[in-house]
């Protein structure tokens, strides 16, 4: 299973104009082919008219499946170049649509390069960057006597909180890195002088945006 990586945080679109051109891009998380197929099928759909739809993909842990298609574009002046913006910016899975209408002049190999490598990154931007980090979660039983004591350190503490569960004991839910249990699990100990019962209960990525 794979740890920390980035991708996109969603859908997100946006629009340049470069030589009466317009360059209208669309970005969505793709965590199987078929989601990535999907989503370009639906934009192509939506813009019949267009001049070119164009596409590329990269989704897996080992970045196993990439495609990039140019959809009628010089061969690699398009997908290509979608698909390195991608991959510079260390993405996973991850779809980008690049549709273009054509305003009259045209941009040569080099032009049609810069343009689809630059629509790619303002589409990105929009969609917005996040980390995925793989956590632990965490359950921690102990007697209501430690009660506000657990409470008030797990808040103060840079664990995050996910929920606490009032029963025959109360129950704490608390998130740690998929490195740190043994830390968080002895400072549990310590804390409430062995006194806790501690599990991990399964395992969960939490996302977090990049600046």
């Amino acid at each position: 299973m794979r740890n920390d990586y980035h991708t996109v945080k969603g859908y997100g679109e946006s629009e340049v104009l470069i030589q009466k051109s317009r360059f209208l891009t669309y970005v969505n998380r793709a965590e199987t082919e078929q989601d990535a197929q999907d989503f370009i099928n639906n934009i192509k759909q939506l813009h019949r008219d267009a001049t070119h739809n164009c596409s590329a993909y990269i989704i897996g842990e080992h970045d196993n499946v990439q495609k990039a298609n140019d959809d009628g574009e010089p061969s690699g002046t398009a997908g290509v170049p979608m698909l390195e913006v991608l991959k510079k910016q260390g993405l996973k899975d991850t779809v980008v649509v690049v549709t273009r209408y054509f305003g009259g002049i045209k941009l040569g190999g080099g032009g049609l390069i810069r343009a689809y490598g630059k629509a790619t990154t303002e589409g990105i931007a929009a969609a917005k960057v996040v980390e995925r980090k793989l956590h632990h979660l965490m359950k921690v039983q102990v007697d209501y006597t430690w009660l506000g004591k657990v409470e008030n350190e797990v808040r103060n503490s840079s664990y995050p909180l996910k929920e606490i569960n009032y029963a025959d004991s109360v129950e704490f839910l608390v998130y740690t890195k998929a490195n740190e249990e043994m830390t968080f699990t002895n400072w549990i100990i310590e804390m409430t002088n062995g006194q806790a019962k501690i599990e991990v209960i399964e395992k969960e990525f939490l996302e977090f945006d990049v600046n």
